[in-house]
């Protein structure tokens, strides 16, 4: 016998229709299958909640929606009849906040200004507990114009640029907020994130992105919110050393040292001199795989004819965005960050490599739509240990920076000549975006190692076929993608304290425990959770 329950809000799930029917037909299909289900349901209320798009068959592209129904007073149901249709009752997630009762010693220290780092300060500044955040890089506006002037002219700051800096990588990304983390506090953090100044329509699109414009102006305003809650926000002040003494942590940074009751390190994927600080007191780091490859670009006019057909441009459908993988062979091979209507830019933070990353506005008006392809490399493949992994990315970066004529611009290569004979075909309709054009016509496979660029070259050949024309022989690539992901983590307990070091909390994309933007603020938030169910705020002097 199905179960009677009650609750206050019901999500209903996989609702169909053309992808240009207004969301009013998508609400009526909503409305009309809770009313077979629940006499009550004229008391609901309805909102879309979630919507994505089916272009598997291009003549009916649909658009498959879920639609959060909520009721002022609690509603009877019948749990199995409503599962049968795909209606669930629905709990709004929330941090469950516990404050310890033995007090800081003195405020706590986040080290990053990426997403892990920014939402754990910003939500121990909510509780009460004024941390001091600091990043090694500039805030946003000077961040802009030190990426600017590398773009341009190959002039680069090593701790204020794409990697460094207020917002972290992200910022000067396509600000895509996808994750695979099955957490229901990810909506948690969109919400935020809208409260912030993002587009609220990214807690309803399945495949939200904020954009590089966009993403700017919400760091600066999560930031100057930490501050009018007490917290402090350095600039240009990057963590040297560290001592930990009895209840506090004496972090040493160029700037002077800071006394702090507990350290949040979320200090990104690149910092690798900080990795090798941690490794030096003792901190346990293991290396865990990575990928590296190169950047593919092609006409976003290409890419959204093959996946939208005669649809093709029009306003309901947007700029045509796609994720591929293939794990058939020895090793996985798939793409990551796609960028539509976006451009290839400079992400190095060491002299003496290139590195690229993608980034789009969030209008995603560009002419070329790119997207990393990305090649697994196990720790295995470089030596198994922690400095193998780094040095072999380290490696690839500076082979490219000789390839590319030794001032920063980027080696490339039409797909033509990386998947059969090298003949040093020039950019003809597809123009390279890096740097304004700042390239050379380079032999990808030279700087590859044969593990990477065979698979690549699969890979490519792979996609051609679920998307015509990917492997299209005057498409570009650009190399070398080499900072998907931490190639190290860094070891912590199930409180989230690397071990033997309790004071110590590794958190985010560089500590290895994140893969994008949502996953690491979800995980800076987590941290922060943890610290204030040990810790209460610090008493003030």
């Amino acid at each position: 016998m199905s179960q009677r329950q009650s609750a206050t809000a019901f999500l209903i799930s996989d609702i169909r229709a053309p992808f240009d029917a207004p969301e009013s037909e998508v609400l009526h299909i909503a409305k009309t299958k809770m009313k077979r289900l629940c006499s009550t349901a004229t008391e609901l209320h309805f909102r879309l909640y979630k919507k994505s798009l089916d272009a598997r068959k291009k003549p009916a592209i649909l658009q498959v929606c879920s639609v959060l129904a909520t009721a002022d007073e609690p509603v009877f149901f019948e749990r199995d009849k409503c599962a049968a249709q795909g209606v669930r009752a629905y709990d709004v997630a929330m941090p469950e906040i516990t404050l310890g009762t033995v007090s800081m010693a003195a405020p706590p220290l986040v080290v990053g200004m990426g997403p892990a780092g920014l939402f754990a300060a910003l939500l121990l500044a909510e509780q009460g507990y004024a941390p001091v955040i600091i990043d090694r890089g500039d805030d946003v506006a000077a961040r802009a114009e030190a990426t600017a002037r590398f773009a341009a002219l190959g002039v680069l700051d090593t701790e204020s640029n794409i990697q460094f800096g207020a917002g972290g990588a992200g910022t000067f990304s396509d600000g895509k907020l996808v994750t695979r983390v099955g957490d229901p506090l990810c909506n948690y953090v969109l919400e935020r994130l809208v409260s912030f100044g993002a587009p609220e329509e990214i807690l309803v699109k399945a495949k939200p992105h904020v954009g590089t414009d966009i993403l700017r102006v919400v760091v600066d305003a999560i930031l100057s919110r930490i501050r009018a809650l007490g917290g402090e926000v350095r600039y240009r002040t990057k963590l040297e050393d560290f001592k930990e003494q009895g209840s506090v942590v004496l972090a040493k940074t160029n700037r002077g040292t800071i006394t702090a009751g507990a350290v949040v390190l979320a200090i990104g994927h690149s910092a690798r001199d900080t990795f090798e600080v941690l490794m030096s007191h003792g901190l346990a780091l293991e290396p865990k795989p990575f990928s590296v490859g190169v950047r593919v670009e092609h006409l976003r006019a290409d890419i959204d004819r093959a996946l939208f057909g005669e649809h093709a441009g029009h306003p309901a459908l947007g700029p045509a965005e796609y994720t591929l993988s293939d794990t058939r062979g020895a090793r996985g091979v798939y793409t990551f960050c796609m960028c539509p209507g976006g451009v290839v830019v400079p992400a190095a933070s060491e002299e003496g490599g290139v590195v690229v990353n993608g980034m789009s506005y969030h209008a995603r008006d560009g002419q070329n739509s790119n997207a990393a392809v990305a090649v697994t490399v196990l720790p295995s493949d470089v030596g198994g240990t922690v400095k193998a992994g780094i040095e072999f990315q380290r490696g690839l970066e500076r082979a490219a920076f000789a390839a590319g004529g030794g001032d920063y611009a980027a080696p490339v290569s039409t797909v033509g000549d990386f998947l059969g004979s090298f003949h040093g075909t020039e950019p003809s309709r597809i123009q390279p975006t890096y740097g304004g054009g700042r390239v050379r016509v380079t032999d990808l496979k030279k700087i590859l190692p044969p593990f990477v660029g065979e698979t690549l070259a699969a890979g490519l050949c792979s996609f051609d076929r679920k998307i015509k024309g990917y492997a299209a022989p005057d498409a570009i690539l650009t190399g070398v993608e080499t900072r998907t992901s931490s190639p190290v983590r860094i070891l912590r307990s199930e409180a989230r304290c690397a071990p033997l070091h309790d004071l110590i909390y590794p958190t985010g994309e560089g500590a290895g425990y994140a893969g994008g933007i949502t996953s690491a603020a979800l995980d800076g938030l987590k941290t922060a959770l943890a610290m204030m169910a040990r810790f209460a705020p610090a008493v003030k002097s």
